[in-house]
């Protein structure tokens, strides 16, 4: 096994954190504060490949595995948590048009979502279906050769500045098998959008809830087959698990090394910081379990490029260890930086609510401890 980044790779990482220094950094703190959405720097980032990292290349995409996608995250991540959490989103929608679309609407829609001449948003949560997806209420009906949804979700992404919704509904029986999925137009007819949510983190993308009534949408706008976007959905959350957990790796690694620079400036009781025992060893600890984290989410990564039988319990590990290991750096290194961490003049303070939430979505933690024991308890499994 090969833990050393190949030479495709190194590129790859190097492009993004270039953009991330130019494009990202300098404006970051500005987005988290007016809770601006910065479309424009999505546009450059599409043209970059980076809004279609692994969408096949026959539609547009780069074609990059899931691994080669989670070294690119992690340096974007560095400049912008909440814009490139956005970025991770936005590739899952263009990756599941582009993976069960209709050949019609694949060439409709996918050149678009590519560049990020549109912009698209993930519609699977709802007020009494957050972790228990499977109960999900919002209906599909078919009605005269179309589709007809009601109903609504919550906690959307991007929603009311986006363009292209996948849409999880209800088309027949209770339970996972009566779940399909959709490609909905964002202005469509029948759909509206609430208040913009005031959140503690994630302000450079918007939070809304998203309403269906009576919202028609053509029979080719399927994902796919009836009853199979329940599948999508946890194909889907399987590379999105990955994706939050990079997100938070490449927060803590920038955490660290603001961290780490400013002990080695500031100055107390007549030496550094850095010459404090204690302090060292925090930073050890910090660097560690940063390092562990990374390792685990890319050894996740592998086994999902690789289709591994185990790879959801490998997601769900990496996504929980990875993003309770970043925030608890970050929370580290604002404790580093005392006062100053907690005032808006430092990025700290914005790092450590940023990725407070990945604890929370792609399902919560606590579902991905449930994921992993029920995989070790159930007959036949093998995880090493």
């Amino acid at each position: 096994m090969d833990f050393e980044l190949n030479e495709d790779q190194r590129a790859f990482s190097d492009a993004a954190s270039q953009f991330a220094l130019e494009r990202l950094s300098p404006m970051a703190a500005e987005w988290d504060e007016k809770q601006f959405f910065p479309i424009d720097i999505l546009r450059e980032a599409g043209e970059l490949g980076f809004l279609s990292l692994y969408t096949p290349e026959p539609h547009g995409g780069l074609g990059l595995s899931r691994l080669d996608s989670s070294i690119i995250f992690e340096q974007l991540a560095k400049g912008c948590t909440s814009t490139t959490a956005f970025m991770t989103i936005h590739n899952m929608v263009t990756w599941m048009v582009a993976s069960f679309a209709t050949d019609e609407v694949k060439a409709e829609i996918c050149p678009k979502l590519v560049t990020g001449e549109w912009l698209g948003s993930y519609c699977l949560t709802e007020p009494n279906a957050g972790s228990d997806a499977v109960s999900l209420k919002t209906s599909a009906k078919k009605q005269n050769g179309k589709y007809v949804l009601n109903g609504g979700k919550c906690f959307i992404s991007g929603a009311g500045e986006t363009d292209i919704l996948v849409v999880m509904a209800r088309t027949g029986e209770s339970g996972a098998k009566g779940v399909s999925a959709f490609v909905v137009p964002a202005k469509a007819e029948g759909i509206s959008y609430g208040r913009k949510e005031p959140k503690l983190g994630w302000n450079s993308q918007p939070t809304r809830t998203v309403s269906f009534d009576n919202v028609e949408i053509p029979e080719s706008h399927l994902l796919g087959q009836e009853g199979e976007g329940f599948v999508f959905a946890m194909k889907g959350l399987d590379g999105g698990r990955i994706n939050i957990a990079t997100c938070s790796i490449g927060t803590a690694q920038q955490a660290l090394d603001d961290a780490t620079q400013y002990m080695q400036e500031r100055k107390q009781f007549g030496q550094p910081l850095a010459q404090f025992q204690g302090l060292q060893f925090k930073l050890a600890d910090m660097a560690t379990e940063l390092v562990a984290a990374r390792q685990l989410v890319r050894y996740a990564a592998s086994k999902l490029d690789k289709q591994d039988p185990e790879a959801t319990a490998y997601c769900a590990m990496a996504k929980r260890f990875a993003t309770d290991v970043g925030f608890k750096v970050c929370d580290q290194a604002l404790q580093l930086y005392g006062g100053y961490g907690y005032i808006k003049e430092y990025p700290l303070e914005r790092y450590f609510r940023d990725v407070r939430v990945h604890q929370i979505l792609e399902g919560t933690n606590e579902i991905m401890r449930l994921i992993i024991a029920r995989r070790l308890l159930s007959e036949g499994s093998y995880i090493v």
